[in-house]
């Protein structure tokens, strides 16, 4: 049974999710002209919205709000990146959204005061993005083993992991500055 307090957590959480999805991450460009140009990523702030959120508050949290997010997405309002409705889990980017449970999963190990330093959050976060990667991959690789389209295995595994992998890596960079006052708050009472 979830008390006050987590219903409040997962209601943040679950708010959170849906508004990080929306929000593109851009990189300002400046170039001789004195103009900037705008580079568009191809990444959300969902993925470092989700290791914050997991850090913050318990897994199961976090968990609950994911796949309430889920159902949401696939059944009710189109809150994914790119779409929703159960049409999205013949995309390749449902793939992806599976491999968060597990991202989820090892993130929410570093929940324990010893255990939450910069090192250990870093093996943690490069792994759970590269588990969640594989479970994507796999994912469209029965896909399309499924509907006998093989030959644009190569092309989905670039577009959607190999083009995306080296950002979500990067994201965890800035979550780095944020573990010093997430481990202070949560476990100096």
């Amino acid at each position: 049974m979830l008390n006050f307090y987590k219903l409040i957590e997962l209601l943040v959480s679950l708010q959170l999710l849906v508004i990080s999805t929306m929000i593109p991450i851009y990189i300002p460009l400046p170039f001789i002209d004195k103009s900037s140009n705008i580079y568009e990523l191809p990444i959300t702030w969902q993925i470092p919205t989700i290791i914050l959120l997991t850090l913050i508050f318990n897994k199961k949290v976090v968990f609950i709000a994911f796949s309430s997010y889920i159902v949401l997405g696939l059944f009710v309002f189109p809150v994914f990146h790119q779409g929703g409705s159960l049409g999205y889990m013949l995309t390749p980017n449902f793939g992806y959204l599976l491999g968060t449970f597990p991202l989820i999963n090892i993130i929410g190990k570093l929940n324990k005061k010893n255990k939450l330093n910069v090192r250990n959050f870093l093996i943690n976060g490069v792994f759970a993005i590269i588990v969640m990667h594989l479970t994507g991959i796999f994912y469209n690789l029965a896909q399309l083993i499924y509907y006998n389209q093989i030959n644009i295995f190569l092309y989905n595994l670039g577009k959607y992991s190999m083009g995306k992998i080296g950002y979500h890596l990067i994201i965890l960079i800035p979550l780095i500055i944020l573990i010093k006052p997430i481990k202070y708050l949560k476990f100096h009472k």
